[in-house]
């Protein structure tokens, strides 16, 4: 696998932005078979900083209806990477 689809996005949203600002700890929206080991070398390369852990979460799809119709959102997985400290936090999101 490459770095590039290992990481998919960044989870910019305001707990994400907290989270980066108060706890030194960066969000992504990773591949669902990627272990833990795997994203920390990925954020490694890609931003160029030390890692200290990684948590991670499989968050399954929701229900969603439109009129009679129903179906679910694809399920994905959601990484909290937390830097060493020291490290420069990488500016990805400005708000």
């Amino acid at each position: 696998m490459n770095v590039y689809e290992i990481i998919r996005r960044p989870i910019v949203t305001e707990k994400g932005v907290n989270k980066k600002d108060e706890e030194n700890t960066l969000c992504f929206e990773v591949l669902p078979d990627a272990n833990k080991t795997q994203i920390k070398t990925a954020v490694q390369k890609i931003f160029k900083v030390k890692v200290a852990d990684v948590r991670t979460i499989n968050t399954v799809g929701k229900l969603g209806r439109r009129g009679r119709f129903t179906g679910y959102r694809p399920d994905w997985k959601k990484a909290y990477v937390r830097l060493k400290a020291g490290e420069k936090m990488p500016e990805y999101a400005e708000i």
